[in-house]
């Protein structure tokens, strides 16, 4: 049985400030840092073989302090953009509330939560799916299909778009999906990949 833990990274310091993050490389928050060696913690009972990391500060840093938590740092760890937060585009540090404020919020709302359409300059959800499934499916699954744990150290939407497809949810329940930060999530799959099981640690 393979088992693959989800983890999104800590709070980040946009986080804190209520900002639309994307692709800004933002460093963690001091709450953050603490919810990176927390989620270390619960991860104590389990013996990974390897971890996927995006390219941005906040999810390579939550992995590394998980990783060093648990005394796991020897282990490969392959960095790639497809598991990159979703990019927001012209909204990219921009705070939540004022752009409510300027947009209406429930324009923000369609925005942030809805399946397919883009902020301006930006991705949809399923423009992120577009990328972090074929990398799942090409560069993850076969390690999960050799029975291997495996650790994935990413953002909200990255997340959102795999549980997605493992959970097979429709677009109107990943929409009421949300990922905390910090919070590993187990999935437990068979020799197939088929997920059997799947609770927060």
């Amino acid at each position: 049985m393979a088992r693959l833990v989800l983890l999104r990274h800590g709070e980040s310091q946009w986080n804190l400030e209520n900002r639309f993050t994307g692709w800004v490389d933002v460093p963690l928050s001091p709450r953050g840092i603490q919810e990176a060696k927390n989620a270390g913690d619960k991860l104590r009972g389990y013996k990974f073989d390897r971890a996927f990391t995006s390219v941005l500060l906040r999810a390579n840093d939550t992995l590394r302090l998980a990783l060093e938590t648990i005394g796991q740092t020897n282990i490969p760890v392959e960095k790639d953009k497809a598991l990159n937060e979703r990019m927001y585009g012209d909204l990219q540090g921009l705070n939540k509330a004022e752009t409510a404020k300027k947009y209406g919020e429930d324009q923000v709302k369609v925005w942030r939560r809805s399946f397919d359409v883009r902020p301006p300059g930006g991705e949809s959800l399923k423009d992120t799916a577009d990328r972090v499934l074929p990398y799942y499916e090409k560069t993850i699954k076969p390690h999960l299909l050799k029975g291997e744990t495996i650790l994935i150290a990413a953002h909200g939407n990255s997340l959102r778009a795999l549980v997605m497809q493992l959970e097979n949810l429709s677009r109107e329940q990943v929409l009421e999906l949300n990922i905390p930060t910090g919070a590993p999530l187990l999935y437990e799959l068979d020799n197939s990949g088929k997920v059997l099981s799947h609770r927060y640690l």
